[in-house]
């Protein structure tokens, strides 16, 4: 028997990089909402993605996990590295996708690469690096720059349990505009990993109809998720409203 699609809004968390959906967990309790927090290739097991996977493969990988869920309209919500991804995944779920929430997110321009949001010089020494280094940050970068705000014990188990990702998603162009639908950026006032002139970018390729703020480090669903919460549950509530303006006319 066929299982009908739910047609209450859900969200779609996207995480960033190294990370995993369980990032979300302390944000969707008491959600309201349904919800789905996709993963990355090869999450399930201790290897680390291997350097061929491409953008498209992180893409393909997600968007099959938003197809075999049952709920019709949906939020995404992308964190860091997550926003190039989300806007592949927006174009892709476009009959599905009808709101779209970048926190501190990545968000190229179209025909461009994670790298290019990158404040100079890191842009031009990053592919370098991510050559002669890998993709995952020393121990005491991650605790610097990822986990500034949380506590000793939260950032140690983000700097154990890190995964590297594969090279291509930080230099493959997206090819890709930024949906035409409700959009909201939330800007983290105290990230130490896009300071505030990088995220002012991202606001700016977004054009997003608003501008929240959270006064949090580059983690803000770890250090404060009621906040997430309340900037997410306030943005389907316009969502909602929006969609029952458009049938009533």
């Amino acid at each position: 028997m066929k299982q009908e699609m739910s047609q209450e809004l859900g969200f779609v968390f996207v995480h960033g990089a190294g990370l995993n959906g369980g990032v979300w967990n302390s944000v969707v309790d008491e959600l309201g909402h349904p919800y789905l927090e996709v993963d990355y290739p090869m999450r399930s097991g201790s290897a680390a993605p291997g350097h061929h996977l491409k953008l498209e493969d992180y893409v393909n990988h997600m968007t099959e996990q938003v197809r075999g869920w049952k709920t019709h309209k949906f939020v995404i919500v992308a964190h860091s590295l997550g926003g190039v991804f989300a806007l592949e995944m927006a174009a892709q779920l476009s009959d599905r996708a009808v709101g779209f929430v970048a926190i501190g997110a990545a968000i190229p321009r179209r025909g461009r690469s994670f790298v290019s949001i990158l404040p100079f010089p890191q842009r031009v020494i990053m592919p370098w690096v991510l050559r002669m280094a890998g993709t995952k940050p020393p121990e005491f970068a991650i605790r610097k720059g990822l986990c500034s705000d949380l506590p000793v014990e939260h950032a140690s188990r983000i700097a154990a349990a890190f995964v590297p990702e594969s090279r291509r998603v930080y230099t493959d162009r997206i090819q890709v505009a930024v949906p035409d639908i409700p959009k909201l950026y939330v800007k983290l006032t105290r990230d130490k990993e896009f300071g505030g002139s990088t995220q002012d970018t991202m606001i700016a390729n977004l054009s997003p109809d608003g501008v929240e703020s959270l006064d949090t480090g580059h983690l803000p669903m770890l250090s404060n998720p009621g906040g997430v919460r309340r900037i997410l549950k306030s943005f389907a509530a316009q969502v909602n409203a929006r969609h029952s303006s458009m049938i009533s006319s």
